[in-house]
């Protein structure tokens, strides 16, 4: 029951906004009573918590898979987390929607656990990003900070008009983003 609960808030929350669902909204979408709620989560920020965690938990391990390779280009590796962020749209979109558009709504303790975690993650985007440089991958009077942020806010805005079941695919937005990408920082 108690995943039962997190996935229909995921769903609640992203289909209504964390304001506008109410635990009531939650438990008669599931046809349990209020106890039932508050035997698994504390309240409803726990659940958003858990949502912020979750989502940013399993960006940072596929993240840390790709970096790890030794067997790929920076250039490559580049691209799978790209394709990894989009495609996370499709297979995550109502996480995606939470984590970006409610962050406002945790409380400052809930703040200090996914901070450092969001920041993890653009740090080490950046040292690939840093990496390739070095390499001779990519041109060498770019700013591995701003490149980063541009990619991230790209690909993280992505939640809000990518349509899985529309006329482009994953792998095509990835795959245009990545052109654009390169076309600004690859080297020649």
């Amino acid at each position: 029951m108690k995943e039962k609960i997190f996935e229909k808030s995921i769903e609640l929350f992203g289909e209504r906004g964390f304001n506008e669902t109410s635990i009531q909204h939650i438990v008669d979408a599931l046809g349990v009573t209020k106890g039932t709620f508050y035997y698994y989560f504390k309240s409803k920020e726990e659940i958003l918590l858990g949502i912020h965690l979750r989502f940013i938990d399993d960006l940072l391990a596929k993240q840390s898979q790709i970096i790890h390779d030794g067997n790929k280009s920076c250039e490559q590796k580049l691209y799978e987390i790209v394709y990894m962020l989009i495609k996370n749209v499709e297979t995550q979109a109502q996480s995606a929607r939470v984590f970006f558009r409610e962050m406002q709504n945790l409380s400052e303790g809930p703040h200090s656990q996914i901070f450092p975690k969001r920041d993890e993650f653009r740090l080490n985007l950046q040292r690939l990003i840093e990496d390739g440089i070095a390499k001779g991958e990519f041109r060498k009077e770019i700013q591995a900070d701003i490149v980063t942020l541009g990619i991230l806010g790209m690909c993280n805005w992505s939640y809000h008009w990518f349509d899985p079941q529309g006329p482009l695919t994953d792998q095509t937005v990835a795959k245009i983003y990545m052109d654009m990408i390169l076309q600004g920082i690859k080297t020649d």
